[in-house]
């Protein structure tokens, strides 16, 4: 039952099959059987699932049923304020931190009814490093290896099967690197498609809010209720909001991928170069057409803008507490706010206008091309030191390595990651559509059919 998708669970809520109270109170105690050791939770918000439970089972028995997402337990990232529910962020700065408002996107999924079992754990501000204080979660396909950052909880718990779909956030590639390495699909809307009151800023100019799942299906369920424009995010656009799973079983008959096989496989890890070779020949061969295309020259170079930026914004974002509080936080975080508040004004200036220039040149790169192929991240989980990701920034941090990720935040493109199979070692592979703007249901389309012809998103890990 945990390994289950909310598409699965949705039609059986809905005729009154499966309880929602049973199937919250499975999801609890998983958690308090399994949590302890993978970490996912920050905070587990039982009494409030089980309230939120029983009402979903009464309004469906009444006859009010409000759609697929009724009565389903998920869980968000816990820089998402919940009103009463401390939200922490990953931070010591915000460990007593009690919300008196919801954010608009757990506002939004209670709306549609759901059950909030808990916030997921974070790297500190949702950058790199966590808070020395904090727990960091582990990737339940191995012990001790990489979860993805910065929404390590929410790849963590939706593998694990400890939530059928979590929020995380993404601001350089923190949706899709958990979602990649736990094996998990990932779907990170365009800019402004969903509301950012109430969620703690990195960047803002960067930051999107986005579901991970076990299916391309529901990552569409979720993103669908948690869309549209919110007078309290200026940032979000007007548009209306799709039916997300409009294109689910519409074929890909026609379409056009393009594919830079030198981007998708130069210093790439052979098995995720791999997995997006024959993960396109898949597509190409339900009827899709693969049309060679070139990268833009400049990415290279864009790349080095994105600390600039990012570490810039994240020194705004955080000028009532530091430094006056720079104690408290933690060394790699701590650093971060540090480097934003050294760049001059020209730098951060450079950076935009190198931003720009790469929006443009992604733009042309895109022309003629329904989606773009590439790997989620450029390496599957691999082991890492608790010592070294509550230390300090590493000196070796390669700006490169995010060649996949960064370039989608810049210009706000959306993009869907999901499970390509998996690697020598046993660990998950995961291949990424990049779309145009607005175009979240084909990209939910592509991932169902992607599904559909490799069934990936079915393998588990052993918990």
């Amino acid at each position: 039952m945990h390994y289950r998708t909310i598409t699965e669970l949705a039609p059986q809520i809905e005729s009154g099959e499966l309880s929602p109270v049973d199937l919250t109170e499975a999801q609890l105690e998983r958690i308090e059987a399994l949590d302890p050791k993978i970490r996912s939770y920050a905070t587990v918000t039982a009494d409030l699932a089980t309230e939120q439970a029983k009402q979903a089972e009464q309004e469906i028995s009444d006859g009010r049923y409000r759609g697929k997402l009724h009565g389903i337990p998920i869980a968000v990232k816990d820089l998402c304020n919940t009103n009463g529910i401390r939200t922490m962020g990953g931070s010591g700065v915000y460990r007593d931190n009690m919300p008196e408002h919801d954010a608009t996107v757990v506002e939004k999924l209670r709306d549609a009814g759901s059950v909030l079992l808990g916030k997921l754990n974070m790297t500190e501000g949702a950058m790199g490093g966590y808070h020395p204080e904090l727990q960091i979660p582990e990737n339940p396909w191995r012990e001790s290896h990489w979860p993805g950052a910065s929404s390590s909880g929410s790849g963590s718990a939706t593998a694990a099967g400890l939530a059928y779909g979590t929020l995380g956030s993404d601001t350089g590639g923190s949706i899709r690197h958990p979602a990649a390495v736990c094996g998990t699909v990932g779907l990170k809307p365009t800019w402004g498609r969903v509301s950012r009151h109430g969620v703690m800023d990195l960047a803002g100019s960067l930051d999107h809010i986005g579901p991970l799942t076990r299916s391309a299906a529901d990552a569409g369920i979720m993103l669908e209720a948690i869309s549209g424009h919110d007078p309290q995010d200026s940032t979000s656009l007007p548009h209306k909001v799709p039916d997300m799973l409009s294109e689910v079983g519409s074929g890909v008959q026609g379409l056009k991928i393009g594919l830079d096989e030198d981007y998708v496989t130069v210093d790439v890890e052979p098995s995720f170069a791999k997995a997006v070779i024959e993960g396109a020949k898949v597509m190409e061969s339900l009827g899709a057409v693969l049309v060679p295309v070139k990268m833009p020259e400049i990415m290279r170079d864009a790349m080095e803008a994105w600390p600039v930026i990012c570490s810039s914004e994240a020194a705004m974002a955080h000028r009532e507490t530091y430094p006056s509080r720079a104690d408290e936080y933690g060394p790699f975080f701590r650093e971060w706010l540090e480097t934003g508040t050294s760049h001059t004004a020209i730098e951060y200036a450079n950076a935009h206008r190198l931003r720009v220039d790469m929006n443009g040149a992604l733009r042309k790169t895109m022309r003629g091309v329904d989606v773009l192929v590439s790997p989620s991240t450029s390496k599957t989980a691999y082991p890492v030191d608790h010592n070294v990701l509550y230390g300090p920034i590493p000196i070796d941090r390669n700006p490169w390595d995010s060649r996949f990720t960064v370039p989608f935040d810049f210009s706000g493109l959306p993009t869907i990651s999901l499970p390509s199979g998996l690697d020598v070692d046993g660990l998950p592979t995961s291949i990424q559509f990049a779309g145009h703007h607005l175009s979240e249901p084909l990209l939910v389309g592509f991932g169902a059919i992607f599904e559909s012809a490799t069934e990936f998103h079915k393998l588990h890990p052993p918990v």
